[in-house]
């Protein structure tokens, strides 16, 4: 019985850390956008099977990152000016609503979980892509959470690998009046006070620069 629990975990376990650093080098830029996945480099890159490999392709093809165009087989896919509005216009109404409603109803424990997310995301800002990607997924999961909007979280996590590429094009940049980090913490300091307009507020502030930015570096892609 153990054996055969072993065999089947195996398998899970790999296709999760391939696709970890699969989808951590298509956010940091080191697949480009349109750049070709050929198979059978993505193996010995990656030390593993063609059927690891196809399956975790599907996945994040699946998030978005990925997208097959017919014999050329799979490539990185392409993230415009007109792509990043739509995904900034979706965040802006959906995290604004959810900030402000967490501020409303959040009660200790969710206070408790907010300074830990914060305290995880300030951490994971020199800890690499793939720390910063999931201590960012968990600072909005106790926002979305703790205000009750599942639904709405459900659709941003379908997002979040194109969210999570246009956060690295932004976060590179040094023309930022204020830090993502500075940001997101008075994002969860207006939750903390309980005050439901000036957590919308910071979140409209932090998504209208980052879009602003994010327009500027994809003009002419």
């Amino acid at each position: 019985m153990d054996d055969d629990l072993k065999i089947h975990e195996m398998p899970q376990r790999l296709r999760e850390m391939v696709l970890a650093r699969m989808r951590a080098a298509i956010i940091s830029g080191r697949f480009a956008s349109g750049e070709r996945l050929v198979e059978r480099t993505l193996c010995d890159q990656l030390g593993v099977s063609r059927s690891v490999v196809r399956e975790v392709i599907r996945i994040l093809e699946a998030e978005g990152l990925v997208e097959s165009a017919g014999q050329k087989g799979p490539t990185v896919a392409r993230l415009d000016r007109d792509q990043a509005r739509q995904i900034y216009d979706i965040r802006l109404l959906l995290e604004s609503h959810a900030a402000a409603d967490c501020a409303r109803m959040a009660d200790a424990g969710v206070m408790a979980d907010l300074r830990a997310a914060l305290s995880a995301l300030q951490a994971a800002q020199t800890a690499g892509e793939t720390a910063l990607f999931d201590a960012t997924t968990r600072f909005y999961e106790v926002i979305f959470h703790a205000a009750g909007h599942h639904i709405a979280w459900e659709i941003v996590q379908r997002l979040n690998g194109r969210i999570s590429r246009l956060r690295a094009l932004t976060l590179a940049t040094t023309d930022r009046h204020v830090s993502g980090q500075a940001r997101m913490s008075r994002i969860a300091e207006a939750i903390l006070a309980r005050d439901p307009d000036a957590a919308a507020g910071a979140v409209r502030d932090h998504l209208t620069e980052a879009a602003a930015i994010a327009d500027r570096l994809l003009q002419g892609k």
